[in-house]
């Protein structure tokens, strides 16, 4: 019930009265007055005034499961499991999944202890500043195209963040959300699967959100929406953004089997499309073009002889010719 009244005192334009509300429920006032309580604990400030009701006036960046539900607009979310510290969102979430957790399912966390990213590398994870969150999926797809998934990741944080902030961000192939050449955004992608058939993805995102300063190892590389736009970000609302993005390109992505009705999008968010790129390989490091990427996901390099190299995501790195992108 709590999760209905603030959606309803959030979509409200004047008051809700109590009486309204008690009827909408079927609960006593005393019960709809324990819960405004309630709320205003949490810190939402609501006004009240006798004979008129129940008036929402901000909610700031407040971090709960019933913020988070109150916000969300589609499928994904509608179950969120929220967590004011925790180990990892996807070590979370993956047990979940195993425990028969549906599709679409969150798990939320203010702060991690044990996030990271690819190639075990650690993620900064102070609380009170970031959105850090895993959303168990179950595509009827086989494991080999579980990797595209990352980048439906991608466009969603990147239309997330535009939708919330009006930040210019572009996606450095294949999942690095970036801004001005630093980093706002990590996506890791894990999935269970057998020969046949995949039992679950887990999607896992940390975004850079309210930081305001970073330690000096990574400061040039790394950024935060506050750093970018110069204001503060409601990260609940940010969390509803990127799952309604996420809903519509992962619904495309299924529909089609792979990426193809989102190459045109992708390429046009891509950092470093049209640009010389550095390949890092095991095998031996090479320079060419990058010219988009295809219906797999694969960045295509135009190497120097005329020749298109299909790069998988996964197995190289990618940098710009003079630094990260």
């Amino acid at each position: 019930m709590k999760t209905e009244i603030l959606k309803l005192l959030k979509e409200s334009e004047g008051y809700l009265s109590g009486q309204e509300l008690c009827e909408r429920f079927g609960v006593s006032r005393t019960a709809i007055w324990k819960v405004i309580r309630q709320l205003e604990e949490e810190g939402y400030k609501i006004e009240a005034v006798r004979n008129k009701g129940y008036h929402f006036i901000d909610s700031c960046d407040i971090m709960t499961k019933t913020e988070i539900e109150s916000c969300i607009r589609g499928k994904f979310g509608r179950v969120v499991e929220y967590h004011d510290a925790i180990d990892s969102t996807n070590i979370r979430a993956k047990r979940l999944a195993e425990e028969g957790a549906q599709s679409g399912t969150l798990v939320v966390s203010d702060c991690q202890i044990a996030g990271r990213g690819r190639r075990g590398k650690e993620w900064v994870s102070p609380s009170g500043t970031n959105v850090f969150m895993s959303l168990i999926l179950r595509p009827d797809i086989l494991p080999g195209s579980a990797s595209m998934l990352t980048l439906v990741a991608a466009l969603a944080v990147h239309e997330g963040i535009r939708q919330e902030t009006g930040l210019e961000a572009f996606i450095k192939w294949p999942n690095d959300i970036v801004a001005n050449g630093k980093k706002l955004c990590g996506i890791l992608t894990e999935m269970s699967a057998e020969l046949e058939g995949i039992h679950y993805v887990v999607a896992g995102i940390g975004i850079n959100v309210n930081m305001e300063e970073f330690p000096q190892e990574v400061s040039s590389m790394a950024t935060s929406l506050y750093l970018e736009t110069g204001k503060k970000v409601r990260r609940s609302s940010l969390i509803a953004s990127v799952l309604e993005a996420f809903e519509r390109y992962y619904e495309e992505f299924i529909s089609q089997g792979d990426l193809s009705g989102l190459i045109s999008v992708y390429n046009s968010c891509m950092i470093n499309a049209g640009k010389e790129v550095k390949i890092l390989d095991h095998a031996g490091d090479y320079t060419g073009k990058a010219l988009g990427i295809n219906e797999k996901g694969e960045l295509l390099v135009e190497m120097q002889s005329g020749e298109v190299k299909h790069v998988i995501s996964g197995e190289v790195s990618v940098r710009g010719l003079y630094g990260y992108v």
